[in-house]
């Protein structure tokens, strides 16, 4: 059993928790003992991708968590919480509300590279201990700033009802808000390095427009090469383990791999490359790849340099 199984992760439910959900349902659909781990936490008030490896597949999960991943979040003017979200006591406030025309001028301090303070209910650790547990513990946590990427980030521009009808069946019409409306929250479309905190880069573009705020929304739309496109509800997973087909559950292990190029090796080369040598001679691009014998099964993640191939890491399928 090697491979993906891409979650669509509800709200309220931990990261660990969906690998345990994952494992139960693996074992009463018959498959056993299963190795399984995922490529980057969610947060329980977070909702969409979290990919999560089974057998081999977990040999790629550090890979999956230095990709870049694209979020949808709101942002509700106003107030600030201790954990930067919905839950969490109100530690600052403000009755200053931005309009569409201050966030735009705001946005570009916040595109490309950025330096960030984490938020100290993160999962980070100071001194061997995780920095959200020392929050709860009600310690002053100093939380170090680091350097992140945000690739884009774009403004979902509001539309409110307008009141007025224009058929048979009383739909109502929208209007965009204009740019000197002010709001009490805002939605954003982001996509950004690893690393990132959305919770903090939320915090930061209220604090930039004169106000404060926390995230009241936040879904992950895409993690690598995974999108929601490729997500499976919790209900679904759960119906797997009662017996449901596979198809579409359980994605191939190269699904993992398909934003590198394969290298097709040849049975000779292929042993070289599980035996851990060294091969030179092959015509191609420096950077990573992934390697497949004849019979097109993944052998190896593996890297070349200035004409020498060696192995990354190698799969036993």
């Amino acid at each position: 059993m090697h491979g993906w199984i891409i979650l669509d992760k509800p709200l309220g439910l931990g990261s660990t928790q969906a690998v345990a959900a994952v494992k139960r349902n693996l074992r009463q659909a018959g498959f056993g003992k299963v190795k399984v781990g995922h490529g980057g936490t969610l947060d329980p008030l977070a909702t969409g991708v979290l990919p999560i490896a089974l057998g081999e597949a977990t040999k790629l999960c550090g890979r999956m968590l230095d990709a870049s991943k694209t979020y949808e979040f709101t942002i509700s003017f106003g107030a600030e919480t201790r954990g930067l979200d919905a839950e969490g006591k109100v530690v600052a406030t403000s009755d200053l509300r931005p309009t569409i025309s201050e966030i735009e001028l705001v946005l570009g301090e916040f595109t490309g590279a950025i330096a960030q303070i984490p938020p100290a209910y993160s999962a980070i650790k100071i001194d061997g201990k995780r920095a959200y547990e020392r929050a709860r513990a009600g310690e002053d946590v100093e939380m170090n700033a680091r350097s992140i990427f945000v690739h884009s980030l774009t403004l979902h521009h509001p539309e409110l009802v307008s009141g007025s009808y224009f058929d048979e069946q009383n739909s109502t019409t929208l209007k965009q808000v204009q740019g000197d409306e002010t709001l009490s929250s805002v939605t954003f479309s982001a996509h950004v390095s690893k690393g990132t905190y959305i919770r903090s880069l939320a915090r930061d573009i209220a604090y930039a427009v004169g106000t404060v705020g926390h995230v009241t929304m936040l879904r992950r739309t895409r993690a690598g090469p995974f999108d929601l496109e490729s997500a499976i509800s919790l209900d679904k997973l759960n119906a797997f383990g009662q017996g449901a087909a596979q198809e579409d559950i359980i994605l191939p292990i190269e699904a993992g791999l398909v934003d590198i190029p394969a290298l097709d090796l040849s049975p000779e080369q292929a042993r070289a490359i599980q035996q851990g040598r060294v091969l030179t001679g092959i015509a191609m691009k420096d950077g990573l790849h992934w390697a497949r014998d004849a019979e097109m099964r993944p052998i190896a993640l593996v890297e070349s340099i200035d004409g020498e191939l060696r192995s990354v890491r190698g799969f036993n399928l």
